[in-house]
């Protein structure tokens, strides 16, 4: 079975584009990220959610706006490119000040600024070295995403009891939304549901929010995998109830 996977933080080099939360579940629209202070009010506004998401977004941004400068040539030394990235991330981390994620992809990437520029006799190679590493955080996301699903999926049906109708219970959102792509704790869910596994998924509306009825109900529905959406107080109800779902998880 092939799923087929949300991908809401579409990149190319000079080219970002992020899908807008706050509409979702009703509208399905992405929006074009063209600077660094795009980036901020994506954040900012919550059209971007999810600790991962939050830090490559941001990255991303910055990585798309350096790209363009750096193509009209507004950069004569490496010290300007410099001060810009710095500058830069030291205004990306006021977006969310509460994002662990976002400091520490802030402190990587100017940690990596830094040492790059110490030989660097040519700003160009401050500025590659910078996008490189800023796509590179997006491809390592979505692996440790896929390895998250695909060893969480066979821890389960390692320990099922019955291996070919299992359900689910999952919290909050922690899928493709949330994350550079696939998602952690939901990405598991798609596993099992690639594999043939999976009988049902139940996700909690999660209140006051609502990321699970606005944002992991619009996943499940858009991936076609078999799922009721239920209300955060059904959740004991329904594991008493239902012994087929021997397995919940959560995002704090």
């Amino acid at each position: 079975m092939t799923a087929k996977t949300l991908e809401a933080i579409k990149y190319t080099r000079g080219n970002l584009s992020i899908l807008n939360q706050l509409v979702l579940p009703h509208e399905t629209i992405f929006e074009t990220v063209l600077s660094v202070q795009n980036g901020h009010a994506a954040i900012k506004s919550m059209k971007t959610r999810g600790a991962p998401a939050i830090a490559i977004v941001a990255a991303l941004s910055l990585a798309v706006e350096v790209n363009t400068r750096a193509e009209n040539k507004e950069f004569e030394t490496v010290d300007q490119v410099v001060k810009f990235l710095f500058e830069s991330l030291e205004y990306l981390k006021t977006s969310r000040p509460t994002a662990v994620n976002l400091f520490d992809a802030a402190g990587k990437l100017w940690a990596l600024i830094q040492s790059t520029a110490k030989d660097a006799k040519d700003p160009m190679t401050v500025v590659n070295a910078y996008i490189d590493a800023a796509e590179q955080m997006l491809v390592d996301d979505v692996k440790d995403n896929k390895n998250i699903g695909k060893f969480g999926a066979e821890f389960i049906m390692d320990n099922a009891t019955d291996k070919d109708h299992i359900s689910v219970l999952t919290h909050c959102n922690t899928g493709s939304l949330a994350t550079a792509g696939w998602g952690t704790a939901l990405g598991i869910i798609r596993d099992l549901h690639a594999n043939g596994k999976l009988e049902h998924a139940y996700c909690t509306e999660t209140r006051p929010y609502n990321q699970g009825s606005r944002l992991t109900a619009y996943e499940l529905v858009y991936e076609d995998i078999p799922a009721t959406l239920i209300c955060d107080s059904m959740a004991s109800a329904l594991l008493k109830q239902n012994p087929s779902v021997k397995w919940f998880n959560f995002y704090t």
